[in-house]
């Protein structure tokens, strides 16, 4: 299992849950089994062609997958994601 950690803005989709879990075998695969189970959320996380929202960072085991290979970096149980929003201050 993959324990997927959701930023308070999301957690209205998750039924208030904090971290859900899923088994997935790369990012793409956890973003679709997120909105399986959770309907919607791929809409806040991807933007219509599908790509991350630039305001969106996703953490795997502390790791920015921007670093990584992005959406393909791939999963194994036992991972830790975390969905962070980007936050704009000035």
């Amino acid at each position: 299992m993959i324990k997927v950690r959701i930023p308070t803005p999301l957690r209205p989709l998750t039924k208030n849950q904090g971290e859900v879990e899923t088994t997935a075998g790369s990012i793409t695969n956890m973003i679709e089994s997120l909105n399986s189970a959770h309907p919607g959320i791929k809409d806040r996380l991807c933007d219509e062609t599908g790509e991350l929202r630039r305001f969106v960072n996703i953490y795997v085991n502390e790791e920015d997958i921007r670093f990584l290979k992005g959406k393909e970096t791939m999963l194994k149980d036992g991972d830790e994601v975390s969905i962070v929003p980007a936050i704009a201050g000035g």
